[in-house]
């Protein structure tokens, strides 16, 4: 079965503002000058928008930071830490967006933005790029290391058990789906790697814990052909009957039934995007 990655939510540094919106207006009235330039606070947030919506990120998101520290103690003031970290994101500047918005959290933890701040960090975790060499060679999600993986779901998680009626709640949920199901699927690979390299226990050890930790996921059909064909190079027939029986009564039609389980090479059929 295979996997479908989720849609982003559109344009979220805009979807933000509107949580925001009407209090920043009142935080702009009253907002001080700024006496370098003679530029007010508004003003500068104005300039920073313009940047952004060219296509000036690096540009704007230097403004934000000057924003922040020129609004502080302002609603302005944490909405262009929000700005600047989406920016930072969108130029795959992934620690340095992290760390914005971590800092954003811990300085402001009752803030109406909350929710998105959550929902940010978990999407700068889960679209961290592979770079030029993961593109070149397909590499897919559940490939890779997968810290990025469980710490977006951990932000995704909070954002739903904190604000479960949060206007990212759902898109939050879809991709927590989505880690778990990449989760299971690199558990597996790393079993089809022993397996191919002849270590059969530990590919067998290694698709039964995968098993365990996820269960009704797609790689569960691999999974079990691999600890068939594993406890099958074993001689353990048991196991390999009982591996097989399970696949077939939960899978009936999988396409790994028709696997012979002499082949060394269980080539998957599934790719995450």
């Amino acid at each position: 079965m295979p996997l479908h990655r989720p849609t982003p939510a559109l344009r979220p540094a805009l979807a933000a503002l509107a949580t925001v919106t009407v209090l920043l207006l009142g935080g702009c009235a009253s907002a001080p000058k700024d006496l370098d330039d003679g530029k007010s606070i508004s003003k500068l947030y104005e300039e920073a928008r313009e940047e952004a919506a060219a296509g000036s990120y690096d540009r704007a998101a230097q403004l934000y930071e000057r924003l922040e520290g020129r609004a502080a103690g302002t609603l302005l003031s944490q909405q262009a830490q929000l700005e600047q970290a989406y920016l930072l994101y969108k130029q795959k500047e992934t620690a340095r967006a992290l760390a914005v918005v971590e800092r954003f959290m811990k300085l402001h933890p009752t803030s109406p933005a909350a929710d998105y701040a959550h929902y940010l960090q978990g999407l700068i975790n889960f679209n961290d790029d592979l770079g030029l060499l993961g593109n070149v060679s397909q590499q897919d999600l559940s490939e890779r290391d997968q810290q990025a993986s469980r710490d977006a779901y951990q932000s995704f998680k909070t954002l739903v058990e904190r604000f479960p009626e949060s206007k990212y709640a759902p898109d939050a949920r879809v991709r927590m789906k989505y880690i778990i199901n990449s989760l299971a699927a690199h558990e597996v690979h790393v079993a089809r790697y022993y397996y191919l390299r002849g270590a059969y226990l530990a590919a067998a050890n290694r698709a039964q814990q995968a098993l365990q930790d996820f269960r009704g996921v797609p790689a569960a059909e691999e999974a079990l052909f691999l600890m068939a064909a594993s406890y099958d190079k074993l001689g353990m027939t048991d196991l390999r009957d009982d591996a097989r029986r399970v696949l077939k009564t939960t899978n009936p039609r999988s396409a790994w039934l028709e696997r012979s389980l002499e082949d060394n090479k269980p080539d998957r059929f599934w790719r995450l995007w």
